[in-house]
């Protein structure tokens, strides 16, 4: 194996913004709690667990049954 590797002709993957985004979101403690013991029971990061639910309520096109006072 060498000790350095030269990348500077690397080709980047056009398609890689379309993985992953970063956002910030604020969630509740209690949210985090059940997702964080999912990830346990599971093995999968709970940040992971989080994408996957919210990815199959879009694509089921769930909609949120709000009420307000």
């Amino acid at each position: 194996m060498k000790k350095e590797y030269d990348f500077s002709d690397s080709v980047r993957n056009p398609y890689a913004k379309h993985f992953r985004k970063a956002v910030t979101i604020r969630l509740g403690t209690d949210v985090i709690a059940y997702f964080k013991a999912q990830a346990k029971e599971t093995g999968v990061p709970y940040q992971n667990l989080i994408n996957l639910y919210l990815r199959d309520c879009a694509q089921s096109g769930k909609k949120l049954g709000l009420k307000w006072a």
